[in-house]
């Protein structure tokens, strides 16, 4: 990603609190501990790892024989990582005989991978 160049941050010239504004948007503001867990869940998206990991489910479903081919890893690392991933329920998984299939939970991670992207792409990354 690349650094922006530094800008000053704009102030008011003087301080002066939007009463109705600020009443608003407190009364639309998640609780603390929503604030908290959502903070966790973005901490999750900070791996590349977990972000290839994420990547190549969102392409198919896969066992950790597949994902460890794929990204070059050890069966173990790929298992550390699916372990975070499923806690923060990004991941499930299915059994087929002897074989533990991965993907991602849901359509929300696929678009919020989809918008980083995006995001990412359109800043001229």
């Amino acid at each position: 990603m690349k650094q922006r160049e530094e800008e000053p941050v704009e102030r008011c010239e003087y301080i002066h609190v939007h009463e109705d504004i600020v009443a608003k948007v407190n009364e639309q503001m998640p609780e603390e501990d929503k604030l908290y867990d959502l903070a966790d869940f973005f901490k999750v998206f900070a791996d590349s790892t977990r972000i290839k990991m994420l990547y190549v489910l969102m392409c198919s479903e896969m066992c950790v024989c597949d994902l460890a081919g794929i990204l070059n890893m050890t069966q173990s690392a790929i298992s550390h990582q699916l372990r975070t991933l499923k806690q923060m329920d990004l991941v499930r998984n299915r059994r087929d005989g002897k074989t533990v299939f991965y993907s991602l939970a849901d359509g929300h991670i696929k678009t919020i991978l989809s918008q980083g992207l995006d995001h990412i792409e359109e800043d001229g990354g």
